[in-house]
């Protein structure tokens, strides 16, 4: 028999490890001293907890070391948590690989550009929602406030109930800048389930991969910013997938002083 530091040097676990397994029942001594309470293993234990190692560093949990270890002689059963943990490290690598590239090249961006680190893009998903929506052509970007009151106004008698967040939106639907005839859409997220009217639609909106720059100020900025995204996007292999929109935090509706405005503008994107 094995006293638990002999064993523990053996197999190269600790003894406080070694106690934890047999608290947990993953490995427990052959026997226990009932007058001293020493633990001892017999030989025969060292492929086991050597089978324990193995799969922990896979990256396997005691919990689900603990539920291998109970079919580890089912082939099929553990070729089946093997290809399951092999899909989460290939995740986990790539989840890995995409942060270097991003510190790679915002350290060569910087290099560059000193002004770079002025907006945050971060790169995130919008989640799915239901919406409120008027869409129309407008004369130009600066008449966008004629769609929010026509908002206000067809929602005046419907009994809205604003999601939380509200997610109060601008879509700008035309593939580049114009400067006029702008096609624009206004957003709010709502709970329930309402009827279309002649100018507002109600409709679920899909999950959407994005990257996006929060500010606060005037929308002055917008320009710099999109200049922001546009080289981290193609800097980090990413292509532009739809629509700019903005979410406005804190609107002129909100707040008349533009110093207060806080606003999210936001690029749909796919990687390449």
């Amino acid at each position: 028999m094995l006293k638990i530091g002999d064993f523990s040097k053996l197999t190269r676990i600790s003894i406080r490890m070694l106690r934890h397994y047999d608290e947990i029942g993953l490995l427990k001594p052959e026997s226990i001293d009932n007058f001293t309470s020493y633990r001892y293993y017999s030989a025969a234990q060292l492929p086991l907890a050597n089978r324990i190692s193995v799969l922990k560093n896979m990256g396997f949990s005691l919990a689900a070391i603990s539920e291998i270890m109970s079919q580890y002689h089912d082939a099929g059963q553990l070729k089946a948590y093997l290809q399951i943990k092999l899909a989460e490290v290939k995740e986990q690598a790539e989840q890995i690989n995409d942060r270097l590239h991003l510190l790679e090249t915002t350290i060569q961006r910087l290099r560059k550009d000193d002004m770079m680190m002025k907006y945050d893009v971060t790169l995130k998903e919008m989640p799915e929602r239901y919406v409120a929506s008027v869409r129309k052509i407008i004369p130009n970007y600066e008449c966008e406030g004629v769609l929010w009151r026509e908002f206000a106004e067809e929602t005046q008698n419907l009994n809205l109930k604003a999601a939380n967040p509200e997610y109060c939106i601008a879509i700008f639907h035309d593939p580049a800048h114009v400067n006029s005839d702008v096609d624009v859409e206004v957003q709010m997220s709502v709970i329930g389930e309402y009827k279309d009217t002649e100018n507002m639609k109600f409709r679920t909106v899909p999950p959407i991969p994005m990257v996006s720059v929060t500010f606060k100020g005037s929308y002055e900025q917008i320009a710099e910013i999109s200049e922001s995204v546009a080289k981290w996007v193609t800097d980090n292999n990413y292509e532009f997938n739809g629509a700019m929109f903005n979410i406005y935090h804190v609107s002129p509706g909100h707040d008349p002083n533009p110093e207060n405005w806080v606003t999210e503008v936001c690029y749909p994107v796919g990687k390449k």
